[in-house]
């Protein structure tokens, strides 16, 4: 990296920060870097945490999860910022461990193991190749109204793993304490008194600085053990198969399905990335490329330990509003992830926050993707025919996983499918619905009303 900027002065290149192939002076490029690293570390290994706490990782091969997703994330926002050949979009944007996939990863680390969910990450990793193939015809699945459905869902969906969090964590000794709940708020006051009444970096890193100051009462509260950093080592290279790889069927399905959604929901954020940081329209390839680069990324990172990657929106938000778009400065930010991800103190000492801290931290993370898709739900318009498309899959998506014992009847593939995640049987039921449901807009349905009072 550092070489890159120093042939750049040499040759005395563009320096813009404003052009997607300026390099600028490092020390103007750090402070432009951190931005992206604050808004996205948090967010990328948290999910990791997760799955390790549902799956029963032992504490080493949780720290070690950590670390494979700082790995992978600072590998795949490399090559979406450098592709090589077809394999990524060269845009601006920020790669990281997905919270989309969460819910699904813990039912299937839950059932499973988290082998499984690795085997199915590899499959669903060949499937994102092949979506960003023919995105173009696959994009008239997913509208709007169908997108903000399944992503709506997926915010529905994490409440439960948040106020498990704020708890304590399920299973804890002190599970559901005055102590933990104190921490908790703590860390969410702190969250929104820097998101709203805050500028600049404290409003940018709202929930890093939220988690630092829940953490600090946490030790206060001794709810921090810090063994599991001196048990681990300085340097360590992600180990290949560490984790191992078993397929089921029904585990494939699941993550294959928002392997699908998530590979659509690019659109979106690509859009803002070129509409908004670069003032054009998305191209064809530039899509397509970035999915296939994504999927390939997740193949390796089935491999190596790495969990779903997709692309991080509060990262584009910052590339729209600041209308910074240099690769270079984000770059800075990848190769400090890439550095983490070799050093496994730093992921140990990640791994010390209290579950009732990152409750606090993440419960308003998953208010906004609910929010988001309620935006995406309302670009269409609300006329009988839609509320009932999204009401009705929300219902079937919350209702069967939500009800213990109701699907017993069924085969245990079956079961897997469609009991272990509300956004899987949603994401069926509303593209299903959508399709079959003839088309109606308000002003039809109006003029219905009226031919009804004339008979």
């Amino acid at each position: 990296m550092v070489e890159i900027w120093k042939r750049s002065n040499e040759n005395n290149r563009n320096t813009s920060v404003f052009d997607l192939d300026g390099v600028p002076p490092i020390k103007k490029a750090i402070p432009l870097s951190l931005q992206h690293l604050l808004a996205m570390i948090v967010g990328n290994v948290t999910p990791a945490i997760i799955v390790a706490g549902v799956a029963g990782a032992s504490s080493s091969d949780k720290a070690l999860l950590v670390q494979c997703s700082l790995f992978i994330a600072g590998i795949a926002t490399l090559l979406q910022l450098y592709p090589i050949w077809k394999l990524g979009s060269g845009l601006p944007v920020v790669m990281g461990v997905g919270f989309a996939y969460v819910p699904t990863l813990t039912a299937i680390g839950a059932t499973y193991g988290i082998e499984a969910i690795f085997g199915a990450q590899l499959i669903g990793g060949v499937v994102a190749v092949l979506v960003g193939i023919f995105i173009k015809p696959l994009r008239k699945l997913f509208p709007p109204l169908v997108a903000g459905t399944v992503v709506f869902t997926i915010g529905l969906s994490l409440y439960p793993t948040a106020i498990k969090y704020m708890a304590g964590g399920a299973g804890a000794s002190d599970f559901g304490s005055i102590q933990n709940w104190i921490i908790a708020f703590i860390t969410l006051g702190v969250v929104l008194f820097c998101n709203h009444f805050t500028k600049g970096y404290f409003k940018l890193a709202s929930i890093l600085i939220g988690i630092i100051v829940g953490y600090v009462f946490a030790i206060m509260f001794n709810k921090v053990d810090f063994s599991a950093i001196a048990n681990a080592g300085w340097v360590q290279i992600p180990k290949p198969l560490h984790f191992g790889l078993k397929f089921y069927p029904s585990a494939i399905l699941s993550i294959v399905i928002i392997y699908i959604v998530d590979s659509v929901q690019t659109v979106g954020q690509y859009s803002v990335a070129t509409e908004g940081g670069l003032d054009r329209d998305l191209k064809d390839s530039e899509l397509s490329n970035g999915i296939i680069g994504n999927g390939v990324v997740n193949i390796i990172g089935s491999i190596m330990g790495g969990l779903p990657t997709s692309t991080y929106g509060q990262n584009i938000g910052i590339v729209a509003m600041t209308k910074v778009v240099s690769k270079f400065v984000i770059a800075l930010a990848a190769a400090f992830m890439l550095v983490a991800g070799f050093i496994p103190k730093i992921g140990a000492l990640i791994t010390t926050v209290p579950q009732s801290v990152l409750g606090g931290a993440t419960v308003i993370v998953f208010s906004t993707i609910t929010m988001t898709g309620i935006k995406l739900i309302f670009k269409d318009e609300l006329s009988t025919r839609n509320i009932t498309v999204v009401g009705l899959s929300v219902a079937l998506g919350v209702g069967i996983t939500q009800v213990q014992g109701a699907l017993d009847a069924f085969p245990e593939a079956i079961r897997t499918l469609l009991g272990s995640s509300p956004v899987v049987v949603t994401t069926i039921f509303v593209i299903f619905l959508n399709l079959i449901l003839p088309k109606q807009s308000l002003k039809q349905e109006e003029e219905e009303r009226k031919q009804i009072d004339k008979k």
